[in-house]
């Protein structure tokens, strides 16, 4: 695994019941389709 880089962003909170995600990253950008 390689070493993790500090990231520095904004967040912004999304109070929805139900959130598109395809919305926020399509899946052509993702590495893997994975669930967690």
């Amino acid at each position: 695994m390689d070493k993790f880089i500090k990231k520095t962003a904004v967040v912004a909170p999304m109070d929805r019941a139900n959130v598109d995600t395809d919305a926020i990253i399509p899946k052509q950008f993702l590495k893997s389709i994975k669930r967690s």
